[in-house]
């Protein structure tokens, strides 16, 4: 097993240092530039021939759709840009257009308190359907958006964001994108060509969309995130006939295993949890499998009263407060989740994402914030259950990660999109 906690930059083939890359995606910039952390000369926010929305609370609503797919970064993405949205404007409207059920968008958008549409799949697997299906799901969501009217659609990525982008773009609707990767997939490329604005995580992602429409703002952070809420409290949450109130040596591992893509990391802890609680007393684990192996992960997880296994965390304020280390994908909306939360974590990168950006997030995070890496290729129980006790067992090294994650956050990136966007259609934030 090859543990890695430091990769030189030319291994990851990225144009410049990686560093600089998730900097550009996370870093803090001084307090009295806090809004607009721009690191290119890129255009102010505003659009002067737009129509001018009143903010006041008597004033029509300010009514927004997103799209992306089922996966979490364009899902978590959209929502927490909705959060901020409904923190400066008082009567903002929202449209989720989303894959049909069972998904993850499904369950996830409606805990968040939002609504969802569902439109199917435009990409199917036998390839000379493609124009059809694609036609059809154009022409869905051309039905649904002339019906809801919005003053602007955001794209998140993925196979929805492109014909609901083609949709809004056909009717006049202001298209903006947010791309989470290091490397953008083709939707929120072809998207960018007319898109008013294009959001950026990644400053080397710049290239690949017309220079003066970029904002590389970082990615943006679910509101419910920023809360403050204690350890302890986190942890009776979770634990609460388990736990005793003001326990110091507890330790808390959080998995997130929650989509089809993570089944090997919900392999590995199923063939390593039952002997690591044995092993350590104080140790806990809070599981989350994802609904499409919760099934099978609960028909052959014995109980223990130290392990909570869970489909979905809807209280995932309170999942990354309760834990000491997170075992997780390395997509970058969880990614970044990590890093703005503080917490040490082992990443597991997809090897088959697309333009293997998985495994460039992974590295960067390596890097900057003194990640565990493990390829799928090295994970099995042994190298995971390694990795688990070289963080927990060492209180120096967790607080040199956690320092080193929080250093590299930016936890106003949705704050800021929400904020352009408002711009965009001379709506003033009602602060």
């Amino acid at each position: 097993m090859a543990m890695v906690t430091h990769l030189s930059p030319s291994l990851l083939s990225l144009p410049s240092s990686p560093s600089l890359h998730l900097r550009s995606l996370l870093s803090p910039s001084p307090p009295s530039h806090r809004r607009r952390a721009v690191l290119l000369p890129l255009p102010l926010c505003s659009n002067r021939d737009s129509p001018s929305l009143d903010s006041s609370s008597t004033s029509p609503p300010l009514r927004v759709a997103f799209s992306g797919t089922d996966n979490g970064s364009h899902i978590y993405s959209s929502i927490a840009i909705a959060d901020s949205l409904s923190l400066l404007h008082p009567n903002p409207k929202f449209l989720f257009l989303s894959p049909p059920s069972p998904s993850l968008s499904s369950t996830s958008i409606p805990s968040a308190g939002y609504t969802i549409s569902p439109i199917s799949n435009p990409f199917p697997s036998f390839f000379l359907l493609l124009p059809v299906a694609l036609l059809h799901s154009t022409v869905s969501c051309l039905l649904l958006l002339s019906k809801f009217k919005p003053h602007v659609f955001v794209g998140t990525g993925g196979y929805l964001s492109l014909p609901a982008g083609i949709a809004a773009f056909i009717l006049g609707i202001k298209v903006v994108v947010q791309e989470q990767n290091s490397s953008p997939g083709i939707e929120s490329r072809v998207l960018g060509t007319f898109a008013e604005r294009v959001f950026l995580g990644f400053n080397g992602c710049v290239k690949y969309f017309q220079k003066e429409k970029c904002m590389v703002y970082g990615n943006p952070v679910r509101v419910s995130l920023k809360k403050y809420t204690s350890k302890a409290a986190a942890r009776l949450h979770f634990f609460p006939g388990s736990i005793k109130k003001g326990e110091g040596e507890t330790q808390v591992i959080l998995v997130l295993g929650g989509q089809t893509s993570a089944s090997a990391v919900n392999y590995t802890v199923l063939n390593m949890y039952a002997d690591m609680l044995t092993e350590h007393k104080n140790r806990y684990i809070i599981w989350q499998t994802g609904p499409d192996r919760f099934a099978e992960m609960e028909s052959l997880v014995r109980r223990h009263k130290r392990l909570l296994l869970t489909p979905f965390l809807h209280e995932m304020d309170l999942a990354y407060a309760a834990a000491d280390v997170v075992v997780s994908r390395a997509g970058a909306m969880t990614c970044t989740e990590i890093l703005a939360t503080g917490k040490p974590s082992i990443v597991v990168p997809l090897p088959n994402s697309p333009n293997d950006h998985q495994t460039k997030n992974a590295y960067i995070m390596a890097e900057v914030a003194g990640s565990k890496v493990l390829t799928e290729d090295e994970l099995d129980s042994s190298s995971l259950e390694i990795a688990i006790d070289e963080i927990l067992g060492n209180d120096k090294l967790r607080e040199e990660m956690s320092e080193k994650a929080l250093s590299v956050a930016k936890p106003h990136a949705s704050m800021d999109i929400a904020e352009c966007i408002l711009s965009l259609l001379n709506v003033y934030a009602a602060k």
